[in-house]
C-alpha cells in the first residue's frame, strides 16, 4: 500500500517574494481583468459621455469630435485619445465576453468544470484581445 504524499500548503503569500513566481490560471486572469475592465469603464465614464455628447449633438460637434481624434484637444494629442478609446474598447469587450462566460456558468451546471473553466477563460482572453486588435486597427486607420 502506498501512502499519498501530502500536498504543500501555502497559507501566507508574501507580495515581494511569492507573487513574482506565482502562476495564476487563465480563469484567475479573467476574473482579475473582469474587475479591472469594470473599474476602467467606470473611471473613464466622463470621457465616454464627452465622446458621446460630442459625436451626436450636431454636425459641427461631430467635426470637432473627429478633429480631436486626429489633431488632439488641449494638452492631449490625438494618438493619446485614440489609446484611451482603445483601452475602453478592450475594457468593454473583455467585460462583455467575461460576463457572458459567467452567465453561462450560472445557467448551465454542466459548465462548472475545471476543463470548461480553463477553456472558456482562454477563449475569453484570446477573443477579447483579437477583437480589440481588429477594432484598434480600424480606430487607427489601418483599414
Amino acid at each position: 500500500m502506498t501512502v499519498a504524499q501530502k500536498r504543500p500548503e501555502f497559507r501566507n503569500i508574501h507580495a515581494l517574494s511569492d507573487l513574482p513566481t506565482y502562476r495564476l490560471p487563465a480563469a484567475g486572469w479573467v476574473s482579475i481583468l473582469h474587475r479591472v475592465s469594470g473599474v476602467l469603464m467606470f473611471v473613464l465614464l466622463p470621457f465616454i459621455l464627452w465622446m458621446f455628447d460630442l459625436s451626436v449633438s450636431s454636425e459641427i460637434s461631430f467635426a470637432k469630435f473627429r478633429s480631436a481624434f486626429n489633431n488632439g484637444v488641449g494638452f492631449a494629442p490625438g494618438w493619446f485619445l485614440k489609446l484611451v478609446a482603445l483601452s475602453l474598447i478592450w475594457a468593454y469587450l473583455h467585460h462583455f465576453i467575461a460576463g457572458l462566460r459567467h452567465l453561462w456558468m450560472d445557467v448551465s451546471h454542466a459548465a462548472v468544470t475545471k476543463q470548461f473553466g480553463t477553456t472558456s477563460a482562454t477563449v475569453t482572453l484570446v477573443s477579447s484581445v483579437l477583437l480589440t486588435l481588429v477594432l484598434g486597427a480600424k480606430l487607427f486607420g489601418l483599414y
